[in-house]
C-alpha cells in the first residue's frame, strides 16, 4: 500500500488540496495525519472536513488540543494564542469534540504516527537532536514512526552504530533499523522552502519519499489577512519559516 503521511496542515486548505491531488497522482491509496490540522491559517473547518473525508487515522497535535478545549495556553506565543482563540470561534461543538477526542498515538499497519515524541507525547517535545530522538526510540515498537510538530522534514535512523540524523528525499527501510521520520508541514513549512511538504510511505517497496508541492500561497495569505489573524501568519508562508 502507498500511504500519504500529512502533517501540520494548520488550516491551509490551498496547501492541503494541492498535497492530496499530488498524492493521488503518485498512486497513493491511503492517508494518515500527524496532527495539527488547525491553527495559524484561516480554513480550520474546511481542513477538518477534508481530512475526515479521507477516512484516515489522525493523531492529536498541540494546536488541535487547545482548539478543542478551553484551557489556557501559557506555552504558546501571544500570536499563537490569538490564532487559537480565533479558531475556537470558527469551529462547531462537534468539531471541537472531534479534536479533543483524537488519540495521541496511532499504530497503522507496520508503522506508527505521533505528533511530537512517543515518550510523553502530551508534552509536545520538539525533536531536532539525536539525543531527544533517542528517548522516543525507546518507546517505538514498529520499525517506522512518522511525526511532525517541528515543521522541518528530518529523519533519525537508529542502527547498530547509533543514531544518524539528516535531511532526506528518499529513504529505504532496512531490516534491523528503526526510523523516526518528520514529514514536514503541509500548511506552514519552516525549512526555508515554502512548498507544501508531506511524505509517501510505500509499505511494499519499503520506501519513504518526501514530496514538495507548490500551491497558491497568495490566496492563503489573503484569507489570513481578511480574517484578522496575525499578519506574521501570512508573511511567513512565502518564506517557509
Amino acid at each position: 500500500m502507498k500511504y500519504a503521511i500529512l502533517g501540520d496542515i494548520h488550516a491551509n486548505i490551498e496547501a492541503l488540496n494541492a498535497a492530496i491531488d499530488d498524492a493521488r497522482a503518485q498512486g497513493t491509496t491511503h492517508f494518515a495525519c500527524t496532527g495539527d490540522v488547525v491553527g495559524y491559517n484561516a480554513d480550520p473547518k474546511a481542513c477538518l472536513q477534508v481530512v475526515r473525508s479521507l477516512g484516515c487515522k489522525i493523531v492529536q497535535g498541540n494546536h488541535d488540543y487547545y482548539a478543542g478545549c478551553n484551557e489556557s495556553m501559557e506555552l504558546f506565543t501571544p500570536l499563537a494564542q490569538r490564532s487559537i482563540r480565533w479558531t475556537r470561534r470558527q469551529l462547531s461543538p462537534f468539531d471541537r469534540r472531534f479534536l479533543r477526542q483524537l488519540p495521541m498515538i496511532a499504530d497503522i499497519e507496520d508503522f506508527t504516527v505521533v505528533h511530537s515524541s512517543l515518550n510523553n507525547p502530551h508534552r509536545w517535545t520538539y525533536i531536532f537532536r539525536s539525543k531527544v530522538a533517542e528517548s522516543s526510540f525507546l518507546n517505538q515498537f514498529n520499525p517506522v514512526c512518522f511525526f511532525g510538530h517541528t515543521h522541518v522534514p528530518l529523519a533519525f535512523v537508529k542502527g547498530p552504530s547509533g543514531i544518524e540524523r539528516g535531511f532526506y528525499e528518499t529513504l529505504h527501510i532496512r531490516p534491523g533499523f528503526s526510523y523516526l521520520i518528520n514529514v514536514g508541514s503541509v500548511g506552514q513549512p519552516r525549512d526555508r522552502n515554502p512548498d507544501a511538504a508531506y511524505a509517501i510511505y510505500d509499505s511494499e517497496a519499503r520506501t519513504v519519499v518526501l514530496r514538495r508541492v507548490k500551491y497558491d500561497i497568495e490566496a492563503t495569505q489573503r484569507k489570513v489577512r481578511a480574517a484578522g489573524l496575525p499578519f506574521r501568519n501570512a508573511l511567513r508562508l512565502a518564506h517557509g519559516r
